[in-house]
């Protein structure tokens, strides 16, 4: 079993080379402790995978995921174990890590972004909730908002395109796009699978729109910026299929590799005119370590 450390980091990062479950990259990482010790990490919830506490002993670990050993003396309820980005009594926003899940599923009930948000609230006022203003694909990382009350929730979803100035997005797709710089106009059509692609108008078809500009390319990938003014679902991954550049670790939408063991696409970028104040403010996800690796 290989795994990473990461020098000078407290705590201590592990950095998954190859898939794996829980419990044996952690006897295998965790050099001097027994069986017990391990297990009784996990199930004090005192290890996170990509900043978040795990106690499940075989949860599959994929390459390129994070692995640290948190301090036992951490209150339960404290600090996010990913970044905020912005708080205020109206919004909080967060930077996503990848294989989270935004909002529960059937299969997902607690291990995602909403529920460890509301968790974080509620440790310093028991009362105080969040609210969905959207979401994002559990493999994609980056910025996301929640709403801190009713009427700012009421207001995003009633104005949204008229509030929201920007969702950009980066990517790391196969191939480079023609021409370098595009807007892509389609219907989208979900199927009973729930895939989607371009279809003709139709009480069914949603409008979407997607425009990229390429930043840099090489080793058959490419760097997009990305620029949504609609948000259907999966309608980055669907236009890029389209497009024939798919996302990298896409293999839902036609993508033949996955060089990072995730999917290469990264919310950066949100801009929009904050309710309560009527200023212009813009909230940014630095670009993952990962995606510059594919072009070395």
């Amino acid at each position: 079993m290989e795994y990473k450390r990461k020098r000078g980091e407290e705590p201590p990062i592990y950095t998954v080379a190859e898939p794996a479950a829980l419990l044996p990259f952690l006897l295998a990482a965790l050099k001097g402790k027994s069986r017990n010790n391990v297990k009784s990490l996990l199930s004090r919830r005192l290890v996170a995978v990509d900043g978040v506490p795990v106690s499940q002993f075989d949860a599959p670990l994929s390459p390129g995921q994070q692995v640290s050993i948190l301090s036992a003396s951490a209150p339960k309820a404290g600090p996010l174990p990913f970044p905020i980005l912005y708080e205020d009594e109206h919004l909080i926003v967060v930077n996503k890590p990848a294989k989270l899940l935004s909002v529960a599923n059937d299969k997902e009930k607690a291990r995602t972004a909403y529920h460890i948000v509301t968790d974080y609230v509620k440790s310093r006022r028991v009362d105080d909730r969040i609210f969905v203003l959207h979401r994002l694909d559990r493999d994609t990382s980056g910025v996301l908002m929640f709403a801190r009350d009713p009427d700012t929730k009421e207001l995003f979803q009633s104005r949204w395109n008229d509030i929201v100035t920007r969702r950009g997005y980066l990517a790391v797709v196969e191939g480079t796009p023609k021409p370098a710089q595009n807007t892509i106009r389609s219907h989208l059509v979900e199927t009973d699978t729930h895939l989607s692609f371009s279809g003709r108008p139709g009480p069914n078809a949603k409008e979407a729109v997607t425009s990229y500009q390429v930043i840099k390319s090489g080793n058959g990938f490419s760097l997009l910026d990305i620029s949504i003014e609609t948000g259907r679902k999966n309608q980055i991954r669907v236009h890029m299929k389209e497009l024939g550049c798919p996302v990298a670790g896409d293999k839902q939408y036609g993508a033949r590799t996955n060089p990072v063991g995730r999917l290469c696409l990264h919310a950066n970028e949100l801009s929009f005119t904050h309710p309560a104040t009527r200023e212009p403010v813009t909230f940014k996800a630095k670009m993952p370590r990962d995606f510059n690796r594919v072009f070395r």
